[in-house]
């Protein structure tokens, strides 16, 4: 097989190509490299490109390709408030300039990275598919938007598409290759290990007053090689000609912030400096997925769940990017 990681240069999708690269096809990333870094494409062709430029896409894909995967969207919540143009530029319509390049050229095969950040503030937990999905923010609200234009798409062009709604992407990979490079880093767990690490002072916690059991709160980390693990199931799907359809990822196991930290701390081996600070405007108490719909219907079975591991890896990778 042929495909196009769009975005491929970044945290996630950098796996995804090893992943691809791995099961024996052939990979293309397309990527502008404005936050992405071309080091970490270590498998196929890397074509830097902007999908604001839709005649540089149609050149990539009149390639020809047999489906296309797309992790290029930022990502920040609170960027997104402040700067709603920028996310729905990006995350709007250049992945329509994309979607639309991808008709043209007869590629109707498309996998994309959502959020659990269209659910909004969580009505119930675990979060399932049948949730309704009312985000609260510009970032959430770009990703629901799109999810709705590939049902569309469907519709009217025959393309199909599957949405993987993440809850908290985190570790690194288990070969100690690839792993996270956010500027600035917005993640618990790589926060947590360069504080651990020294290249950042301390950690802040930003509230210890939730409604949970030491009052900080609770998210559902999902290993990176999981989620791409869940690409490639997601992939095949669609190759045996299943329908366009929305999985949420998660290990269906809450991690409360004060629990990441003494895990990082086991796994370390170093004491973390912690600073306490006052909530987050629309950080809910709890986020934990409900995953029986992809492990039943694409057969996922996340094999890294466990928060030590996790970590560990998520270690190997900060320790490679202090001594730098």
């Amino acid at each position: 097989m042929n495909i196009l990681v769009v975005g491929g240069a970044g945290y996630i999708g950098s796996h995804m190509v090893k992943r691809l690269h791995r099961e024996g096809c052939a990979v293309t990333t397309l990527d502008n490299l404005s936050t992405g870094h071309a080091d970490a494409v270590r498998y196929g062709a890397l074509v830097q490109a902007d999908l604001a430029d839709p005649q540089a896409i149609s050149a990539v894909l009149a390639q020809g390709f047999d489906a296309v995967m797309h992790f290029a969207s930022f990502i920040q919540v609170g960027e997104s408030v402040q700067h709603p143009d920028k996310y729905y530029q990006n995350n709007v319509i250049n992945a329509l300039n994309l979607l639309n390049a991808m008709r043209t050229a007869g590629v109707l095969r498309f996998i994309f990275s959502s959020t659990a950040a269209t659910f909004g503030e969580p009505q119930y937990t675990p979060i399932d598919e049948h949730h309704p999905q009312m985000p609260i923010n510009p970032y959430g609200r770009s990703k629901y938007f799109i999810e709705q234009v590939l049902r569309d798409f469907d519709h009217a062009y025959g393309m199909r598409s599957v949405s993987l709604r993440y809850f908290n992407a985190a570790g690194a990979d288990p070969d100690g290759q690839l792993g996270e490079r956010h500027d600035p880093e917005t993640h618990l767990i790589p926060l947590v290990l360069q504080a651990a690490s020294g290249r950042r002072p301390a950690i802040t916690v930003f509230g210890r007053d939730y409604d949970t059991p030491d009052g900080t709160c609770i998210r559902d980390y999902v290993h990176v090689d999981d989620l791409c693990s869940a690409h490639w199931l997601a992939l095949k799907h669609l190759l045996r000609a299943g329908s366009t359809s929305a999985f949420n990822l998660g290990n269906g196991n809450g991690f409360s912030v004060q629990e990441v930290i003494h895990a990082a701390e086991q796994v370390t081996g170093r004491k973390i400096p912690v600073n306490d600070g006052a909530r987050r405007a629309g950080d809910p108490a709890r986020l934990v997925a409900d995953s029986t719909r992809a492990r039943s219907e694409l057969g996922w079975i996340p094999q890294y769940a466990d928060l030590h591991t996790i970590i560990r890896h998520a270690w190997t990778w900060e320790q490679r990017e202090a001594s730098k």
